[in-house]
């Protein structure tokens, strides 16, 4: 080893003894011939940005590619890549998965009968028995995918707890958590991009001034199917009749914001009832360990599973994942783009 080091040092054109190894302004030619290693190609324009759908009424950007660089460039850019890698494999232990939380989708049980929507929304009818109440504030798990052009996707976990006071303002706490792995690193978005951090790392802390909103989701929804559907329209500003997916996507707006009380989940049960191409597929268990009745819905390029509580009617979780390869993104079928399990 020592002959090899020795050959390196004789081989670098800048020794650290070279009094040009030290700081100071580059040279008119150096500064010129470094704008040309990372500038843009000249025939690079920018693309527009695209937009991921997301949870809690939120998006995620997914961005237009970045300028090419160099050969060199990359080069730094894979020992970047590398470092990181170990890095991930040094928290995550020698032996085992590093902590990049990727979920796979929900399995079916292959054992498992159907339940028809409809005969669940009897089920949550008979448990409307008011034993359980509406309450402002949310408490939920949530895994959201972000993807660019030149980095393989990444999926980050979050749990938020969202609390509001007796004058009408709340706080809200965003940890970085994965209920599948204990105590391991969980990987969180920063400033510089993605990062590993601990278990319970609190990703921020929140306090916000009172609202006095009358406006769907801010006021309290109603708890019964026809007038939630025109309180669920008016959360998604139109007139016009909601699709499946477009009440899938509210009803996550709403459960972000709600955590319903059994007559709640009973009308919006039989909301979801009524809804077009949401087919019956039999048990999963979520990703909190419930048991819960899955039903699917295919759009297009995406398929969403809606988990519902077997015996009450409650939503439990709500997964979308594609079903087309996105190569420029790294997307394959079947990726998990988004999850939220929502806990009472």
């Amino acid at each position: 080893m020592a002959d090899e080091l020795e050959l390196l040092r004789r081989a670098n054109p800048v020794p650290s003894d070279d009094p040009r190894f030290g700081d100071g302004p580059l040279g008119h030619d150096a500064e010129r011939h470094l704008n040309q290693l990372v500038g843009p190609a000249t025939d690079e324009r920018p693309r527009p940005g695209r937009f991921l759908p997301g949870h809690g009424g939120l998006s995620r950007l997914l961005r237009g590619p970045r300028p090419r660089r160099t050969r060199l460039v990359w080069a730094l850019a894979t020992a970047a890549a590398v470092a990181v890698t170990s890095l991930a494999l040094l928290l995550a232990g020698p032996s085992t998965t590093p902590a990049v939380a990727a979920p796979r989708p929900l399995v079916v049980r292959a054992d498992s009968t159907p339940v028809p929507l409809d005969r669940l929304a009897e089920r949550a009818d008979g448990a409307a028995d008011g034993s359980s109440r509406l309450r402002k504030g949310t408490h939920v798990q949530s895994w959201s995918m972000g993807m660019s052009e030149d980095k393989p996707p990444i999926t980050l976990p979050v749990e938020r707890i969202v609390r509001w006071n007796a004058d009408d303002s709340h706080t809200e706490l965003v940890v970085a958590t994965d209920p599948r792995r204990p105590g391991r690193p969980v990987l969180s978005e920063g400033g510089g991009g993605p990062r590993l951090v601990d278990d319970g790392h609190v990703i921020s802390e929140q306090t916000f001034p009172p609202s006095w909103s009358d406006a769907p989701p801010e006021s309290p929804p109603p708890h019964d199917a026809r007038r939630l559907r025109a309180y669920l329209q008016d959360a998604q500003h139109t007139d016009t009749p909601l699709t499946t997916s477009e009440l899938l996507d509210v009803t996550r707006l709403l459960l972000d914001t709600w955590t319903l009380g059994a007559r709640e989940d009973a009308a919006l049960a039989r909301l979801l009832a009524d809804a077009d191409g949401l087919r019956p597929v039999g048990q999963v268990t979520d990703r909190l360990g419930r048991g819960g009745q899955a039903y699917v819905y295919d759009g297009s390029g995406f398929r969403e599973m809606l988990i519902m509580d077997p015996v009450t009617g409650a939503v439990l979780g709500l997964e979308s994942t594609a079903t087309a390869a996105e190569p420029e993104y790294g997307l394959k079928a079947g990726d998990v783009m988004d999850y939220s399990a929502w806990m009472r």
